[in-house]
């Protein structure tokens, strides 16, 4: 169940706005509407969100848009909907911020299993943490898993919770060579899809923010067929 969870479906089409939202509301969710990203702004503005279903197509803002802005303040999972099952399309979602990408058509049943993994994970990364164990330190890279910030030789960076969390996957079993898989599912809490290259993409993003050269990383290294380590 999610009882006393909050989640945001952003969508111009009624119909799967109305379909969804039954399904949420069957697992105890409180739900939100909006018809387009304008909308859905002004929802968070009023309102406390746990978690934002959000399509790609829509008019007056869509989708792409709308989530960058909302990650200028807002660390909750966001996951995109579209009608478009492209890579590329995938790939753009994943970059501006979302944590998880569905094409439609789609089952809701599917939907309602991606949003209980993504806010059990959120809540996860939320868990108070001891004191002795709540800052991980590597060569220069801080990681409060207490407030979820990270630093680089003293500089913020800003990590999206699912970018954070496979950070924090990475760091605490540095020198281990992990794959795509073994990452997966220990960050999306869910069974792994073969075919996906979502943990490429987030990886991609993590040492845009983190690697002063990411061409040459420092600290997320590929170990070609095998998967990512970070040194010891």
């Amino acid at each position: 169940m999610m009882n006393n969870n909050s989640v945001l479906i952003v969508d111009d089409e009624e119909d799967i706005r109305n379909l969804l939202e039954i399904y949420l509301k069957s697992e105890g969710v409180h739900v939100l509407t909006a018809s387009n990203g304008v909308e859905a702004l002004a929802v968070l503005e009023r309102n406390k969100v746990d978690l934002i279903i959000l399509d790609i197509m829509m008019p007056r803002m869509d989708g792409i848009q709308a989530c960058m802005k909302i990650r200028l303040e807002n660390k909750m999972p966001i996951v995109m909907l579209s009608a478009k099952n492209e890579d590329t399309d995938k790939i753009l979602g994943l970059n501006v911020g979302a944590d998880d990408y569905i094409a439609k058509p789609f089952n809701p049943l599917e939907v309602v299993a991606r949003v209980k993994s993504q806010l059990r994970r959120f809540k996860d990364l939320n868990d108070f943490r001891p004191t002795s164990e709540n800052e991980i330190k590597i060569n220069g890279l801080t990681i409060n898993t207490t407030t979820h910030e990270v630093m680089v030789d003293g500089m913020e960076v800003k990590l999206t919770p699912l970018e954070f969390s496979i950070l924090e996957i990475l760091t605490r079993n540095r020198g281990i060579v992990l794959s795509s898989e073994k990452i997966y599912t220990q960050a999306w809490h869910e069974p792994f899809r073969n075919s996906d290259n979502t943990v490429a993409v987030h990886i991609r993003n993590i040492r845009e923010k983190i690697e002063v050269n990411p061409k040459e990383p420092k600290y997320i290294k590929v170990i070609w067929g095998v998967g990512y380590k970070v040194e010891k």
